[in-house]
């Protein structure tokens, strides 16, 4: 009973939840499905606070900084993994700062490009074509859209459009439909869409058939092998964060993401729920961290 008594004495005020990215963005639908329920379930306020920079690594300090024991944060695969391999001066140490708590949702990496140009095989030959001239955006530097379109790059010989960073996917997706960039590993919810209207169209997804998408091929299928990444958000608090609040943040935020009401929000943004416990968040990140940082050193990939 001391337990749960004591799980049960937080929150006291407001939780903030600090998302790295704009709204409309795939990490901040994903923290406004989450919020309202969690409120529901803590009987406090939950606000969405956007501090939108640094492919996220600016909300994460933050996060990473709080001593309030109401701010969290929501993540993506990045701020957790690639970012201290790539940014010597990165101000927080993701290994140290944080206190996970749940892996919330996954979601496929869909190669996606304008309408306009040739689909399927034929694409990764009009890429060869364009070379430098072309480009491809991503969420920043270090993020999996755009490691994983370097590990592309390095499994299709002659492949080399250059990389353009913008602060979230529907600005990756205005630049596309506008001509700045002819590619982009985005996820589904945020592509198909576009899709739809016959816009965009999908290349293939990295990694196998997925119910988010279940009319796209792997890129396996028209070529391109050994490219397996999805994209994820975690919740996240900072190491600060108090024992009372990690557990009642444990019982709470998995059950709320296996609901049925949750998951379907989350299958129409492109998301499958998952709602890990901190244990199963803490196993991913070093997964992941592995997989990423091996992409980082084969591509001689630095930020300076």
């Amino acid at each position: 009973m001391k337990t749960a008594e004591s799980a049960a004495a937080w929150p006291t005020r407001t939780v903030r939840i600090v998302v790295g990215f704009p709204g409309g963005s795939t990490p901040d639908m994903s923290a406004r499905t989450l919020a309202e329920p969690l409120a529901r379930a803590l009987g406090q306020p939950v606000i969405i606070e956007n501090r939108v920079g640094a492919s996220g690594n600016i909300a994460a300090d933050l996060v990473a900084k709080a001593t309030d024991d109401h701010t969290l944060g929501i993540v993506i695969n990045g701020n957790l993994t690639s970012a201290k391999q790539l940014y010597p001066k990165l101000p927080y140490d993701p290994a140290k700062d944080f206190t996970p708590i749940s892996l919330l949702a996954t979601a496929p990496l869909m190669l996606v490009a304008p309408a306009s140009l040739p689909g399927g095989a034929a694409f990764f030959e009009a890429a060869r074509q364009g070379g430098s001239q072309w480009n491809y955006g991503s969420v920043g530097t270090g993020s999996v859209a755009h490691l994983g379109m370097e590990l592309i790059k390095s499994q299709v010989p002659g492949m080399t459009p250059l990389q353009i960073p913008y602060p979230g996917n529907p600005q990756v997706v205005t630049a596309m439909l506008g001509g700045q960039i002819q590619m982009a590993l985005i996820p589904p919810g945020i592509a198909l869409p576009h899709i739809r209207s016959g816009k965009l169209q999908a290349i293939g997804l990295a990694g196998g058939r997925s119910l988010l998408a279940p009319d796209v091929p792997p890129l396996s299928d028209i070529g391109v092998k050994n490219v397996h990444l999805e994209v994820w958000n975690a919740l996240i608090g900072p190491s600060s964060l108090s024992k009372a609040a990690q557990a009642r943040l444990a019982q709470e935020v998995p059950r709320i993401i296996r609901e049925a009401d949750t998951r379907q929000k989350l299958f129409a943004q492109g998301w499958q729920a998952v709602g890990t416990s901190p244990e199963g968040l803490k196993s991913r990140l070093k997964d992941e961290t592995a997989l990423l940082g091996n992409i980082i050193q084969t591509r001689g990939i630095k930020i300076e």
